[in-house]
């Protein structure tokens, strides 16, 4: 279920992993603790391949800022209790401090800004059972 835009920042507590879908269209998912004094993990899939490069620089303890979709997913464990989990799709992702990022806004600094459009976002470009994650 999509929820709304949802803008977080925290760290990255698990390194981003690349997988492909059936269609050979690369996707990638990393793990984001935004609580401060306990953990509070959110998935941020990264389906867009402008995202690649910023993605591909981004490594355990980074802090980053990511703005998406927010959806939220019930599953059962094997002992039939239901465990929500929360994900982002992500349409930007900015390390925190520093100068490189990808997004869909545009910048004064005059930065490689990769603009979107609003049928790029269709979940028709990749369906929900097609994520390998």
């Amino acid at each position: 279920m999509s929820l709304a835009k949802a803008v977080v920042t925290g760290t990255v507590f698990r390194a981003p992993e690349k997988r492909f879908t059936q269609n050979n269209v690369p996707v990638s998912a990393f793990v984001l603790n935004i609580g401060d004094r306990e953990e509070m993990l959110i998935r941020v899939i990264a389906k867009r391949a402008a995202l690649d490069e910023i993605v591909s620089s981004i490594s355990q303890d980074d802090r980053v800022l990511v703005e998406g979709r927010l959806q939220i997913t019930t599953v059962k464990n094997e002992n039939g209790a239901e465990r929500r989990i929360y994900e982002i799709d992500a349409n930007t992702i900015e390390m925190m401090g520093a100068a490189s990022s990808v997004s869909s806004g545009s910048s004064a600094s005059g930065e490689d800004i990769v603009k979107f459009s609003q049928e790029e976002f269709s979940d028709e470009l990749i369906g929900e059972d097609e994520i390998p994650f």
